[in-house]
């Protein structure tokens, strides 16, 4: 039976990967975009990845930074795979030897299996399909129209975009992805109802990956 795997984006403290890892979560993700409410230093990056038990993937996310500065992240913190989330080159994601797959923003007039195909053929692991907001990488609590993804995309499809516990199970469902990316979805809540981004909820990300499970369970395909 095929099983769509779970991404925890957005992870700040090392009790919230361990939170995430205890909860069945396939990776969790870094985020090395100083503009977002989610990122982390180097040095908190590298006491995450020392939670992380065995078989969890760390992923780095990168919004167009200058190759030295990846550079110098990755001699400081043992990433497993880079996620790379603004305009970058294929030939640019492919130059780090470590393995990586490429986010597209689902714009009008994107045909993301013809982009998808660009970063396939320089060795991406996989698509990340991500709603458009202008001006935002990522991170914008929105979804697209499930619709627009084409069944022909030549990598595995990793899906993100305003996820929820309330919504990942008819996601699963409809995309039948190879993964789930979520990160504001499973936030904690202040007093006010106002996400705390960056801190999550164990108690979300445990329903979100529950969902998952279900959907995966329920598949007609399976």
């Amino acid at each position: 039976m095929f099983r769509t795997r779970t991404k925890i984006c957005g992870i700040t403290r090392p009790e919230d990967a361990l939170s995430a890892a205890q909860a069945g979560a396939d990776a969790i993700g870094l985020v090395f975009h100083p503009p977002s409410p989610r990122a982390v230093s180097a040095g908190v990056a590298g006491q995450v990845c020392a939670q992380l038990p065995p078989f969890v993937t760390s992923v780095g996310l990168f919004v167009d930074l200058p190759a030295e500065q990846v550079r110098a992240l990755l001699e400081q913190v043992p990433l497993d795979m880079l996620q790379f989330h603004g305009e970058e080159t294929p030939g640019y994601c492919a130059s780090f030897g470590r393995p990586w797959f490429k986010a597209l923003a689902m714009r009008e007039g994107l045909d993301p299996a013809r982009e998808a195909q660009r970063y396939a053929e320089a060795g991406a692991r996989g698509i990340l399909l991500d709603a458009w907001v202008a001006g935002l990488p990522g991170g914008t609590g929105e979804t697209f129209d499930w619709g627009r993804i084409p069944a022909n995309l030549p990598c595995p499809l990793i899906l993100a975009g305003g996820l929820t516990p309330d919504n990942v199970a008819e996601a699963v469902r409809q995309v039948r992805p190879w993964a789930v990316d979520v990160s504001g979805g499973v936030e904690a809540r202040d007093a006010s109802g106002q996400a705390r981004k960056g801190v999550k909820s164990a108690e979300a990300i445990n329903a979100f990956i529950e969902q998952v499970a279900a959907a995966t369970t329920s598949r007609s395909d399976r």
